[in-house]
């Protein structure tokens, strides 16, 4: 008979998201005429820079002739992309990537899922807790982790951000294998220094173990001090992955386009010990799966390094920065102690009652945020509100959760 993979079943995930549209299901139900102000999910709501539309409709314009139609193009992206990311990206930092060691993806949250897969079964990982969800569930699906008890996954390191710590976790005592960092951090905000990275850089080379960075809020960091990329960092070429995404940056949520980094140098081990490149492994896999980004995406990406692109980017992380400063402030003043909000779209809020308890008198205020449990035990107690949204509905937010606060 056929068998399932029964780490599926070790699953907990998929709880907060259906208990929170249970919740907002109920509440629209018994308030009709309510419009809710959801400022929970991190999705884009501004339209795309004219710069992208531009271009994706004179490629789609390209498709349509028999002389300039595209059909599968490399697995691991268009040359034209690829030179762009490298160049604006990277080199405008000082960091040494070059385009070939660049795989364009549909997305940010496919490939941190996706990469595992090139990782042995035994290996020891360790995460963030809060945490972005899929990292977790990537390595529970591969079966690396033991039953699900009092919170957390048995055979995971986890890696405490909490207050006492500023959000910024530091490497374990004990030697791990894998590491997943994201900064700036969803969900709580919490931005690194160059100083903080440079410390886990350090302990990756030193323990022969492997970073994955997810950097997919960069363009938010407004302190210049701070790395936008880990390759900023000496010596994270051997030891890192970085993800980058086009999804919140230039509001790619609905077309969808992103990119992995992974230095040839980079490298992992077999069992005797000998050394493995990883871009030839991630090269094999993402040949073998993925058939590559449409052409007319990739182009309209492309339009993001334009001159015309990079203001019209830079104008909506404004515009969402600006919300992210209400948020905070707003926050502030009633009282409650607030991360993130300055570097990152996302402001973590200290709730004072249990996280789910918060969540509730918000939404009676007709305002949906995040329970900050849904990203880990260390979330327990706070909350998580995106600044994804237009200026007049944050302002409005704002004004319910005051009244419902004061």
């Amino acid at each position: 008979m056929i068998h399932i993979n029964e780490n599926y079943l070790k699953l907990q995930a998929s709880y907060l998201f259906s208990d929170i549209a249970r919740r907002v299901a109920a509440h629209q139900e018994a308030h009709p005429e309510e419009t809710l102000i959801k400022l929970g999910i991190g999705d884009v709501t501004r339209g795309l820079p004219r710069a992208c539309v531009d271009a994706l409709h004179k490629a789609v314009d390209e498709m349509a002739g028999d002389a300039t139609f595209r059909g599968y193009g490399p697995e691991q992206g268009y040359p034209f992309l690829r030179e762009k990311i490298a160049a604006g990206d990277f080199g405008s930092r000082n960091a040494d990537i070059s385009p070939d060691e660049i795989f364009i993806s549909d997305g940010a949250k496919c490939d941190t899922g996706n990469i595992q897969e090139i990782f042995a079964a035994d290996i020891r990982v360790a995460l963030p807790d809060p945490v972005y969800p899929v990292y977790l569930d990537t390595n529970v699906m591969a079966g690396r982790t033991g039953a699900f008890e009092d919170g957390r996954y048995g055979g995971l390191v986890y890696l405490e951000s909490l207050p006492e710590n500023g959000f910024i976790p530091e490497p374990p005592s004990e030697p791990v294998d894998l590491i997943y960092l994201c900064f700036p951090n969803n969900p709580t905000g919490a931005g690194i220094s160059r100083d903080a990275l440079k410390t886990w850089v350090d302990y990756a080379r030193e323990n022969k173990a492997l970073i994955l960075f997810d950097a997919a809020y960069e363009a938010f960091i407004r302190d210049d001090a701070m790395p936008r990329s880990i390759f900023e960092i000496e010596g994270a070429r051997d030891v890192a992955i970085e993800f980058r995404s086009f999804s919140k940056t230039a509001g790619f949520t609905g077309t969808r386009c992103a990119f992995t980094v992974i230095p040839k140098s980079c490298t992992a081990y077999d069992r005797s010990g000998a050394a493995h490149s990883l871009h030839a492994l991630w090269n094999r896999r993402h040949s073998t799966k993925f058939n590559g980004v449409a052409y007319p995406v990739q182009r309209a990406a492309e339009a993001v390094y334009s001159p015309e692109g990079k203001a019209e980017v830079r104008e909506r992380i404004d515009y969402y920065m600006e919300n992210a400063t209400l948020i905070r402030r707003e926050m502030t003043d009633l009282g409650y102690t607030c991360v993130g909000g300055k570097n990152s779209p996302y402001i973590w809020i200290e709730g004072k009652t249990d996280a789910w308890s918060f969540f509730d008198r918000l939404l009676k205020a007709g305002v949906v945020c995040t329970p900050g449990t849904g990203f880990g035990k260390c979330g327990e107690g706070f909350i998580r509100i995106s600044a994804f949204n237009s200026h007049e509905n944050v302002r409005a937010a704002m004004d319910r959760i005051r009244t419902a606060l004061q």
